[in-house]
């Protein structure tokens, strides 16, 4: 049976610190929404290369291999950061934390309008990569901070739909920005910029919006109980515990030595690097699909809307889903797993999308798989705030958040080689690196085109939840709670 939950009723005018209370109501959903604006932003800044790619490219004299390795490069930075900023919002706090990761890679994406080719604009990738990454530990930990456990996983589909928005509104941003004829109407700017004007533009336009961001961030983010925008009636609500909740909570922060012997830490980081995959591909190459195989125009690749809409879709619905089953009396842990094995039933429709060759019937089932992708991904990440306590959880988010961006880089190097004939060009350090691990299967699928992958990510989903269902993963003999006291 469930525990009871046990609350305390604070009713003080004041903040501890001595500022009065001016209470606005609902106020952890007004946290929520800016976590979710962070989210579109950062999308969007991310998006902005893939949904120009084919005019970057032609303008930068970039091929498909070159355009892997600037994806790659972001993923590197993005993976270094994981590991590093969520002990860095472990110890700055949530507040400063965000504000340090907005403000970085807002920074970092509007210098990347002064690259002029492939070397510089890998450099801006990877700066860009070292900032967006803490965006999702420090979002995890407001949340474990702000939400009760029956509303976590809503809330964290919540803010993740922000990305999947971002990504949605991003060629309709940064495609007008990139085609606004500014030799006509702008001609200083053309003065400016002279060579690709559009697309430095638009990297510089959705890099000031994240520093617009922080004004709202500063002036709402502080601790539950210091917040004096916080009613006593939400407070009692946001900090409901379980005796589990209340146990999982006791002890001190771990050490990096504790991260990496709790086996769920690994577990978990394998999951993510199994199923992540799917959803950087739909990102970074899923437009240069339809503009190669299905021949659509850069203004007609506005359509892949639809797929970014179907990853909010999922998004809400995976947190709403398994938000229902945990009222209803399921452990938290428990939910998460059965509504991923849902998820995971979904994934084999994939093959048929490269298969079918009406566009509208392969945009729905891209649709379908997407919105499967994101429920899965939004309840494996709310698996980590169930399992680690909130002191410890934003190192160990980074650390299984890790797992995504490797097999993103992994899935970057395979669709790069399905898509291409041998390079004509030196082979980079990252290339000789995949190579040295996965050179056998690298030869098996070069130039075989988009559809193996396709095939691919029919199982990955179900091999992943196969591998956490026999882990254990969700019973309690998994739970840091029976980690060794440091």
């Amino acid at each position: 049976m469930p525990s009871h939950p046990t609350i305390t009723t604070p009713t003080a005018p004041v903040t501890p610190s001595g500022k009065k209370r001016c209470v606005i109501p609902g106020l952890r959903w007004w946290i929520i929404g800016l976590l979710f604006g962070a989210a579109v932003l950062n999308y969007v800044d991310r998006q902005t290369l893939s949904a120009l790619a084919p005019t970057i490219q032609k303008d930068l004299d970039m091929d498909d291999r070159d355009y892997a390795n600037v994806v790659n490069i972001f993923l590197v930075a993005y993976t270094i950061a994981y590991l590093v900023s969520g002990r860095i919002t472990d110890i700055m706090g949530t507040r400063a934390g965000m504000i340090l990761f907005v403000t970085w890679w807002s920074i970092a994406n509007m210098i990347t309008a002064g690259a002029q080719g492939m070397r510089s604009m890998s450099i801006c990738r990877f700066a860009l990569g070292l900032g967006e990454a803490g965006v999702w530990p420090a979002a995890s930990k407001a949340v474990s901070e702000w939400f009760p456990a029956r509303q976590r996983a809503l809330a964290i589909g919540f803010y993740t739909m922000g990305a999947t928005i971002g990504a949605t509104l991003a060629p309709y941003i940064v495609i007008p920005l990139a085609t606004y004829p500014y030799a006509e109407k702008l001609p200083l700017v053309t003065n400016i910029f002279s060579h690709g004007t559009g697309w430095r533009v638009a990297f510089i336009v959705t890099g000031a919006a994240g520093l617009v961001w922080l004004i709202p961030w500063l002036f709402l983010y502080r601790q539950p109980r210091e917040n004096r925008f916080l009613g006593p009636d939400e407070l009692a609500l946001i900090e409901e515990t379980s005796d589990v909740e209340a146990a999982k909570e006791a002890g001190r922060p771990w050490t990096w030595g504790q991260v990496f012997t709790y086996r769920g830490t690994w577990y978990l980081l394998v999951g993510r690097l199994i199923t992540d995959p799917v959803w950087y591909f739909y990102q970074f190459w899923f437009a240069k699909y339809l503009s190669s195989d299905r021949h659509l125009s850069q203004e007609e690749l506005k359509i892949t809307w639809v797929v970014y809409a179907a990853a909010g879709i999922g998004s809400l619905l995976g947190g709403w889903l398994s938000g229902r089953l945990v009222a209803r009396g399921m452990a938290p842990a428990r939910s998460r797993m059965w509504v991923m094995f849902g998820c995971a039933c979904l994934m084999p429709l994939s093959p048929f999308i490269s298969q079918i060759t009406g566009l509208s019937l392969a945009m729905t089932l891209a649709a379908c798989t997407v919105v499967a992708s994101l429920a899965w991904l939004i309840n494996i990440s709310s698996l980590v705030v169930d399992l680690v306590p909130k002191h410890s959880l934003g190192t160990v988010f980074s650390v299984v958040a890790t797992g995504s961006t490797i097999g993103g880089i992994v899935m970057n190097m395979i669709v790069a080689t399905m898509v291409s004939g041998p390079s004509t060009k030196p082979a980079g350090f990252l290339d000789q690196a995949i190579k040295s691990v996965f050179g056998g299967l690298l030869e098996q699928v070069q130039g075989h085109g988009y559809g193996q992958w396709f095939l691919i990510m029919a199982f990955l989903h179900p091999a992943a939840w196969l591998l956490l269902w026999l882990a254990r993963i969700h019973h309690p003999t998994v739970s840091p709670i029976t980690s060794p006291s440091p």
